[in-house]
């Protein structure tokens, strides 16, 4: 059984997760399954989600230079070529050219929507990104740890993480 398998079954044994249990901010690492993305997110200072009470999300939040955090809008993300190069993702150029442009990739609201979806025959809480092909699934580790599995229509492969509450 490969990296995806495990991880796969390991999210089918977690309970569901209910909208309003994903309020707040969330600390985020990947979990390895082999997907592209793999160690890229952590390498550009990713932290991880903050949810709103009205069921929105800042899907990708990471740390700046000044211990501050900032939301980063998807939209400007070329999903294809960022798959495609996603080895460049995990070097200290991409992680430099990254944090210098920043600023210009900052959202100006929450970008993504936190709705009950069916995944793998289980209803439960998911984010569902405004502008890109994605959509993250969750399922309940316990009340402060979550695990989410990211889909991108039309590509086979899961990236795995857990998101920690942050109290």
């Amino acid at each position: 059984m490969d990296e995806q398998q495990r991880a796969l079954q390991r999210f089918r044994q977690l309970s569901p997760l209910d909208l309003y249990e994903l309020e707040g901010l969330w600390v985020g690492r990947h979990i390895p399954t082999g997907h592209p993305f793999d160690g890229v997110l952590e390498n550009l200072g990713w932290f991880g989600k903050r949810f709103t009470p009205d069921l929105r999300a800042d899907a990708l939040l990471f740390r700046t230079g000044d211990r501050r955090l900032r939301a980063i809008d998807p939209k400007w993300i070329p999903l294809g070529l960022a798959l495609r190069l996603h080895a460049f993702g995990r070097t200290g150029l991409a992680r430099s050219l990254f944090s210098w442009g920043q600023c210009a990739f900052q959202a100006k609201a929450p970008v993504a929507s936190v709705k009950t979806l069916t995944f793998e025959g289980v209803a439960s809480a998911a984010m569902i990104y405004d502008r890109q092909p994605i959509i993250d699934h969750f399922r309940k580790v316990n009340d402060n740890r979550i695990m989410g599995l990211m889909v991108i229509r039309n590509d086979d492969r899961l990236f795995a993480f857990e998101l920690e509450r942050v109290t």
